[in-house]
């Protein structure tokens, strides 16, 4: 075999090679190719920007791009809180050329009735249909009064252990199971498995009220738990991704990569690769 046929034949094989590795190890325990599902899932991929919190929006922008992600949700370091119906319609309009939806906002504190009322302003002006929010306890039947005036949902986060208001999805679905269907969740999947329940079972038992999820992977499944590249922790992800196609899951999921604040581009592109090769073998 001449050399260069030889390093071509080598070169095949090894992306072969690669190729089936990557599809059997996107497929969740337990299942075969012929498990797959027939047609793609219905939920798309976005980024939340607190991914990017060191750097100023443009570069967030550029980053999500470089990505091929057209949906951010903006934490108020790249919108602020208290900016202006015109400023937010700015920043709006200013993703909007750059091909980038904005597909909520937050997580937004709320610890009085004025910051309840700013941040419905807030996700009003931007032409949001929900935001990801962790009001107090005490103020959620305003909330509650807030998303029935304005048709904007809440999506309550889960913070895990050392959240002593919403650990787990549990934790906040029990206050507002009672109350308007637009008061719902964002499951923090990290946080989530940090309290040693599985994202999986979670999203399947909470389904109702599920909003939008946080997409990462965790180094262990306790308070210690750190975010890590997807695929490299701990949470089942083929098993998650799986459950949610299955429950035909319809909004977005936002990865919100936690590692790296100064360099997260090379780790979040990693995660994303990973999580697009799950889907891709679905």
């Amino acid at each position: 075999m001449a050399k260069e046929s030889r390093r071509e034949f080598l070169a095949l094989a090894g992306a072969g090679a690669l190729a089936g590795f990557l599809q059997d190890a996107a497929l969740p325990r337990g299942k075969n190719v012929g498990d797959s599902h027939s047609s793609p899932p219905a939920f798309t991929l976005g980024i939340a920007s607190y991914t990017f919190r060191a750097f100023p929006l443009d570069q967030a922008i550029a980053m999500t791009k470089r990505l091929g992600i057209k949906k951010l949700a903006l934490k108020d370091v790249h919108m602020p809180l208290k900016s202006s119906d015109e400023e937010i319609r700015g920043t709006v309009d200013k993703l909007k050329a750059e091909g980038i939806e904005l597909s909520s906002c937050g997580v937004v504190y709320m610890t009085n009735e004025d910051e309840v009322n700013n941040a419905f302003r807030y996700a009003k002006a931007a032409g949001l249909s929900f935001l990801v929010g962790a009001p107090d306890e005490p103020l959620l039947k305003f909330v509650e009064r807030m998303v029935k005036q304005t048709d904007i949902a809440l999506a309550i986060h889960n913070h895990g252990p050392t959240d002593n208001r919403y650990s787990s999805p549990e934790s906040a679905y029990r206050l507002i199971e009672g109350m308007d269907k637009r008061m719902g969740l964002c499951i923090d999947v990290g946080h989530t498995r940090r309290l040693g329940l599985d994202p999986a079972h979670e999203v399947e038992r909470f389904f109702d009220r599920l909003l939008d999820v946080h997409m990462k992977d965790v180094s262990s499944a306790d308070a210690g738990g750190t975010t890590v590249e997807i695929g490299r922790g701990v949470i089942d992800i083929p098993k998650l991704l799986h459950t949610l196609a299955r429950v035909k899951y319809s909004k977005t999921i936002h990865f919100e990569y936690e590692k790296d604040e100064k360099d997260p581009l090379p780790g979040l592109a990693e995660s994303v690769g990973y999580v697009r090769g799950v889907i891709a073998a679905m």
